[in-house]
């Protein structure tokens, strides 16, 4: 029988095979993926699969998150001040035109507020601390976001990103699910019986969501590489650098806020990995001559960081941040 608890536990081992088959269906067979490949398909799917996010967030306890001021301090630190500057940086190695600067901008300055939770648990790091922040990191990078795109491209974002398909993006995968979350939480707390049988109902939503999300995602996008395979090619290895240079990084802010070993560990994996599967839809949104390359470029980011994180959970705890360092400190 398999029960929610081993449907968790084997997630990974879950999405891997899917991605392995959205893959060869998508290259092999791409005429039958074609049903998939629509905007408002894969926004919605994504919607589903933030409400079922959403209600495991407790955002009835943020005040509860906020009390842990150094791990906030040194998550925001990591994800709104360290990403940014290596992202610029790293931004530099790449050809100069704006559909691949915003496409890797768009997916590298969000932090994921999703699957990181699971690769935080099996890397031995806080999930519990990852989780309570979950809500700040969420509201702040829909915050930040525009301010970075603006700073970092200019007049070349004002006038690519449409502010109308924008927002109706973000009022369907974010806004909506977030409300219909936070009202199913409140009425678990006031209907101890009803609300939180619906509650725990919601808790089988993600898995098979985000299995469903990435053979979506992955089934109608991955034909679409091989059109652009000359700048993914200069893509990947920023991808790499990427996850390679913030665990390095990282473990310096994490020392910095002498926070321990747990706590630091979701630190470090929280600032390598991103947000992709949020930001596609407001890749999709994008005028029609920027969109294929723009989303393109997040699949690739999507399918390089999934095998990075099987790296991530035995190298961070084992490597980067071991117990025995922390006691040292």
């Amino acid at each position: 029988m398999v029960t929610r608890e081993k449907l968790e536990q084997n997630q990974i081992w879950l999405y891997i095979a899917v991605l392995v088959l959205a893959a060869g269906l998508g290259l092999f067979i791409p005429e039958r993926m074609t049903a998939f490949d629509h905007p408002i398909l894969i926004s919605v799917v994504v919607a589903f699969l933030m409400f079922g996010m959403f209600t495991q967030i407790p955002f009835t306890s943020i005040k509860e998150s906020l009390g842990n001021r150094r791990f906030i301090g040194a998550i925001l630190t990591a994800n709104y001040v360290a990403v940014p500057v290596v992202v610029w940086l790293l931004s530099q190695l790449l050809p100069q035109q704006s559909p691949v600067l915003l496409g890797v901008y768009l997916v590298l300055l969000a932090p994921c507020i999703d699957y990181v939770i699971v690769f935080t648990h099996l890397g031995r790091g806080n999930e519990k601390a990852m989780l309570l922040s979950t809500p700040i990191l969420f509201v702040t990078q829909m915050i930040v976001l525009p301010v970075y795109l603006w700073l970092f491209m200019g007049k070349k974002a004002s006038e690519v990103v449409n502010p109308g398909p924008f927002v109706e993006a973000f009022l369907i995968i974010i806004v909506l699910p977030l409300l219909l979350a936070i009202g199913l939480q409140l009425l678990a707390s006031k209907t101890k019986n009803r609300g939180q049988l619906l509650l725990d109902g919601s808790a089988w939503i993600p898995v098979p969501l985000m299995a469903l999300t990435l053979f979506v995602v992955v089934s109608s996008q991955i034909s679409k590489l091989s059109g652009y395979w000359e700048l993914l090619v200069k893509v990947i290895p920023i991808y790499l650098a990427f996850m390679f240079i913030m665990p390095l990084l990282t473990r310096f802010i994490v020392r910095w806020f002498r926070l321990d070993a747990r706590s630091g560990r979701a630190v470090i994996f929280s600032a390598g990995t991103r947000n992709s599967l949020v930001v596609l839809p407001l890749a999709l949104a994008l005028p029609e001559n920027w969109s294929t390359l723009v989303a393109a470029i997040i699949v690739t980011q999507t399918i390089v960081e999934l095998a990075g994180e099987l790296i991530y959970v035995r190298f961070i705890p084992n490597v980067i941040l071991r117990d025995v360092d922390v006691r040292a400190e």
